[in-house]
């Protein structure tokens, strides 16, 4: 018949063929069980006999501190001044211990671990038990001499009982622990496999869930792109672009009268003779900060700002407005040019045509709609985003845990095959992982 599992020879230097077992998962413990059922069954079935003899010699102590506490409940209640006292130091000793070793439980199944954590704590509740029976039982007799007598007999099996299960776990459960522990391990491998695959399809959902969020994230982006390329949204942005560019058209028209201007400023704002009208200061003011507003609220022939104008040549012909020669002259140039040949016209026409489109076109009701539907799809890709990122960090949880599992995984199969091959001397190689 032929070997269902498979066998690979790898040549060793200086060394004959070793032989490298191929096994599944699945059918490890099955092989395990063949291998080692000749070593580990007759410890198990020693293990359960001595389980079984510790056993009964617990419930006969827990049953003989029951008896203590009955029967001192019994004197009590007869108030009998000559053991009364005793009585009750016997009934509180005995709820003590029933209270320390009731919770101590003998193991069900046979374990390494599960015996040795048994042993350590029947050991600790004995320990303080003797105590007890050596500090108390002086003190109560001559009374409940028997009741104490059975007590001791229970107490002391008890404790031989354990004496002897320790020493079967030392000295020969202790070396089929290795074994033990790699049947543990193979269960432990199996639930690990179980939940990577569950990590695994939480992962692949999370991804999923990423990539509808990332398309419906860029799908709204392109929505807003539209909405900004085309409608009264799209000329608002072109018309303002037409007057950033006559803003500085006006800028560079008037470049020779800024100083000028700028001194005909300071001149009407400390009240030294400047002979501008309010309006007039209103406007300059205007002008030096935004040109383009000034010019765009000028009636036609923009009268405001040739009074300005001839003001400050007048200013300037007076020497209440010092420049510098070559800037005066630049400047005389700049007011002639305006008042005495319009220069200026085309710019003002244009601004007022600018202006008078952008309060058109704020004033609409497309604008409006278009500007709401803007925001409420920038709101929405905000909170899109904030659950892209939430999606992420849970991506990252979830590929930590895969790479903490991946590695607890393989930390098992490396100890499974190192066990293995101390016990059965044979190469083990786990296949399906």
């Amino acid at each position: 018949m032929k070997n269902k599992y498979s066998l690979v020879h790898i040549p060793l230097l200086g060394k004959p063929l070793s032989t490298n077992l191929k096994i599944a998962l699945t059918e490890l413990k099955g092989w395990l069980e063949n291998e080692t059922n000749t070593v580990l069954t007759p410890v198990h079935t020693k293990a359960e006999r001595f389980l079984g003899e510790t056993r009964e010699a617990h419930k006969e102590l827990i049953e003989s501190c029951k008896m203590l506490l009955e029967n001192s409940r019994k004197e009590i209640d007869k108030r009998n001044m000559r053991t009364f006292g005793r009585a009750r130091a016997l009934n509180k000793l005995a709820k003590l211990f029933l209270d320390r070793l009731q919770p101590v439980k003998v193991p069900e199944k046979p374990s390494y671990d599960g015996i040795k954590a048994f042993i350590e704590e029947a050991q600790k509740a004995f320990t303080v038990t003797d105590i007890d029976v050596r500090n108390w039982f002086p003190r109560i007799s001559p009374f409940f001499i028997m009741d104490r007598g059975k007590f001791i007999k229970a107490f002391e099996n008890a404790k031989s009982t354990l004496k002897e299960l320790n020493e079967f776990l030392t000295k020969e459960y202790v070396k089929t622990k290795a074994l033990e522990e790699t049947f543990q391990l193979i269960e432990e491998v199996k639930k690990l496999k179980e939940h990577l695959a569950t990590l695994t399809e939480e992962q692949k959902k999370t991804e999923n869930e990423k990539a509808k969020i990332e398309e419906e994230t860029a799908e709204t982006r392109r929505k807003i792109d539209a909405l900004k390329d085309g409608g009264a949204l799209n000329q608002l942005t072109e018309i303002t672009s037409e007057t950033e560019n006559l803003r500085k058209e006006l800028e560079h028209a008037l470049r020779h009268v800024q100083k000028p201007f700028i001194k005909l400023q300071s001149l009407a704002t400390h009240g030294e003779g400047s002979g501008l009208t309010p309006e007039e200061l209103k406007m300059l003011n205007k002008y030096l900060t935004d040109p383009f507003e000034a010019m765009a609220t000028e009636s036609s022939g923009y009268p405001v700002l040739k009074q300005i104008l001839q003001k400050t040549a007048r200013l300037i012909s007076e020497g209440k407005l010092k420049l510098k020669q070559e800037k005066e002259r630049k400047a005389k140039q700049a007011i002639e040019e305006i008042l005495a040949k319009d220069s200026l016209s085309s710019l003002h026409q244009k601004c007022v045509a600018a202006k008078l489109r952008i309060n058109q076109l704020v004033a609409s009701a497309d604008l409006a709609e278009t500007k709401a539907e803007i925001t409420k799809l920038q709101e929405h890709v905000e909170r899109l985003e904030k659950k892209l990122e939430s999606l992420k960090a849970e991506l990252d949880k979830e590929e930590k845990a895969r790479a903490e599992t991946i590695e607890k995984i393989r930390s098992c199969k490396n100890r499974i095959e190192k066990n293995i091959l101390n016990f059965t001397d044979k190469k083990v190689e786990i296949t399906d992982f």
